[in-house]
């Protein structure tokens, strides 16, 4: 049996608030909050869970804060194997203000990481296996360069390791000759890859293709409320987003990604796939946090793929 790793370089636990209104210099009160485990990693371990795919997360971990982490990941029984660091790992603040009906994220840098814990991370990943799967996501956190992610795809690619990659860096076209089994960019990062300030609906496709002919052999494009297109080399799919309130908008492309790899890796059909992956996106789009996957068959049924 494969194995199946995350890995969030970057660890947060997300603070959500709903407060009626923001006004500056005065106490704001707010009428709901929300704690949670994440780091877009995290996010996808925990969809793979919930999707039966067994998982262990990696990561660089600090402080009491990335305690927390590992035992809110351990009580939903998925393994960890991160890095202890110095420093605390970061806390960030999502805020719903409804009268503005608008969305303030707030997110901090992280603990700086050393030259050691970085080789020790790379040690583990160089011990997985032919067939495994990896999945890297995530912004990096200080003292760790964009390299490593073509560092971690040439040691994937010589060990036959199934990588999937979902960051924004630029570096990612130089893990192409390496051949990443996934690739998730948005609209914005797909263009600044190659250099445009902004793609035409018409050029998702095209430029998507181009990942395809360099190396990527699936490349997933989140659109947000566009809903989503997969490209690889025998499929071009395209879905949309059901209809709904947005409440976050944090954790839903992690979602996207968490539920489709789980497809992939039960080697399920494609456009159901994508169809389900799109609802569950969706679902957490329109709740404070992770869907529970409750209500994901009834909004697949706004969702046509062509």
């Amino acid at each position: 049996m494969v194995n199946v790793y995350t890995c969030t370089m970057n660890l947060a636990i997300d603070l959500y608030i709903e407060t009626e209104q923001l006004i500056p210099k005065v106490v704001n009160r707010t009428i709901d909050d929300d704690i949670q485990a994440n780091g877009k990693g995290v996010n996808v371990s925990l969809l793979l869970k919930m999707l039966g795919i067994p998982n262990t997360a990696l990561g660089f971990s600090g402080g009491f804060t990335g305690e927390y982490i590992e035992q809110f990941l351990n009580k939903q029984d998925i393994q960890t194997d991160f890095v202890p660091v110095d420093g605390i790992t970061r806390i960030n603040v999502f805020t719903q203000v409804n009268s503005e009906q608008t969305e303030y994220k707030l997110v901090n840098k992280g603990p700086e990481i050393d030259s050691p814990s970085i080789d020790t991370l790379l040690q583990q990943i160089r011990q997985f296996k032919s067939g495994d799967y990896l999945c890297v996501s995530g912004s990096l956190p200080r003292g760790v360069s964009p390299s490593i992610l073509i560092e971690i795809s040439k040691i994937c690619f010589e060990n036959k390791v199934n990588l999937i990659i979902d960051s924004s860096y630029t570096e990612i076209l130089e893990c192409l000759p390496y051949k990443p089994f996934l690739l998730k960019p948005n609209e914005d990062e797909l263009a600044e890859w190659f250099g445009k300030e902004r793609l035409k609906e018409e050029e998702y496709v095209t430029y998507g293709k181009k990942l395809i002919a360099a190396g990527a052999k699936n490349v997933l494009l989140s659109l947000g409320s566009e809903g989503a297109i997969f490209i690889n080399q025998e499929h071009c799919l395209r879905g949309n987003s059901p209809k709904g309130k947005l409440v976050n908008s944090a954790c839903a492309g992690d979602t996207l990604l968490g539920t489709f790899l789980a497809g992939l890796i039960k080697e399920n059909d494609p456009a159901e796939t994508l169809r389900t992956s799109i609802a569950a996106g969706s679902s957490t789009a329109f709740r404070k946090g992770l869907t529970d996957l409750s209500d994901v068959a009834e909004l697949e049924k706004q969702i046509t793929i062509e």
